[in-house]
């Protein structure tokens, strides 16, 4: 509230700050320069004990066995049938120690259930844990100037546990750009605005000012949001998942059968970007709006965005494999439709 937010959402039971009043200039300060977001609605799933590495693996549909204390991996989470539930980041902080930060889902339930009917040694808990990114070409000189220059050498999802005036956190470097940043772990609450504070006054060299998760950088980064650019039949071959996916994995993992036989069979969706015609912002943030071709529905866009870059609406098509980049499309939104190009992705 200090720093002038203007518009919150809801994520994870949580308020997620969105906006703070000037977003074209909140855009190109991620872009060039360093931007620091409140994202501690990006929860933490705890998996504590002897089990905690059978869990996760049961979990996740992805080879965990060469995971390092200290590192990070991406993983799609599935439910039986194969279809995405959530994408979480997966933190190794011990043998018998795991994070999922994840996004917006109720999978702390869904891990303690799985826990509880795979009979595991392991606890399942929300940590006191809430993530702080610092995001953009800028975001190394600043994190580095608060706790070393250690951190140039992290390598990508990786993470170290440090403190910093008594603040305990681990640092990562990751976060939802492609501007390059770090995630700072705080592990106790109470602590937020002294952290926050730190950071800000830190970062005034090179011009820090407060942001969000970007909707126009992720769009133009072909960065897919879990629940909003996948429905309730999305699995992860489909969204471009597909290279998180280890289909060696054992049979017990969740999913793992279900996406063996889609792989077999082929995708029938696949994710494209649209560039649309006109000149003009155009407001749709999660849409959902059909797309057809030649008249006949082939998908859908699930999200679209002004790209400052581009000078263009670019949005996500959900759409059958029978479209390829290239195909020229039409977009219905309120009765209105609007010509549009498929491409690949990311845009930029």
């Amino acid at each position: 509230m200090a720093e002038g937010v203007t518009a919150f959402t809801t994520y994870n039971h949580m308020l997620m700050p969105t906006s703070y009043g000037h977003p074209e200039e909140e855009y190109w300060r991620l872009i060039d320069g360093v931007s620091q977001w409140d994202v501690a609605c990006e929860r933490q799933v705890q998996l504590q004990g002897p089990d905690a590495g059978r869990l996760a693996q049961i979990l996740a549909p992805r080879d965990l066995s060469k995971c390092r204390v200290g590192q990070g991996k991406y993983v799609p989470l599935c439910n039986h049938a194969g279809v995405l539930i959530n994408d979480p980041i997966l933190l190794k902080l011990a043998d018998d120690l795991y994070w999922l930060s994840i996004a917006d889902s109720n999978i702390w339930f869904w891990a303690r259930a799985i826990a509880e009917e795979r009979g595991l040694n392991v606890a399942v808990s929300e940590p006191d844990v809430s993530p702080m990114a610092v995001q953009g070409p800028k975001a190394e000189d600043v994190v580095a100037s608060v706790f070393g220059d250690w951190v140039r050498e992290l390598k990508y999802f990786w993470f170290k546990e440090t403190a910093i005036d008594g603040i305990s956190v681990a640092i990562a470097r990751s976060g939802w750009s492609k501007q390059g940043g770090f995630e700072i772990y705080l592990k106790d609450g109470t602590k937020g605005t002294q952290l926050w504070n730190i950071v800000k006054e830190a970062g005034k060299p090179w011009g820090i000012g407060p942001g969000n998760p970007n909707w126009s950088e992720r769009v133009e980064s072909g960065l897919i949001s879990y629940g909003g650019d996948t429905d309730k039949e999305t699995n992860p071959f489909e969204v471009r998942m597909g290279k998180y996916v280890d289909l060696d994995v054992a049979d017990d993992v969740i999913g793992i059968k279900a996406l063996r036989r889609i792989h077999a069979a082929g995708p029938q969706r696949h994710s494209l970007g649209i560039i649309l015609e006109g000149e003009e912002p155009i407001t749709f943030g999660f849409s959902w709006n059909d797309i057809r071709k030649d008249g006949a529905k082939v998908g859908d866009m699930t999200t679209c965005a002004w790209s400052y870059r581009m000078k263009k609406n670019i949005g996500f098509a959900l759409i059958s494999t029978r479209c390829k980049a290239g195909d020229t499309i039409e977009v219905v939104r309120q009765a209105k439709v609007i010509p549009g190009t498929l491409t690949e992705l990311p845009f930029l």
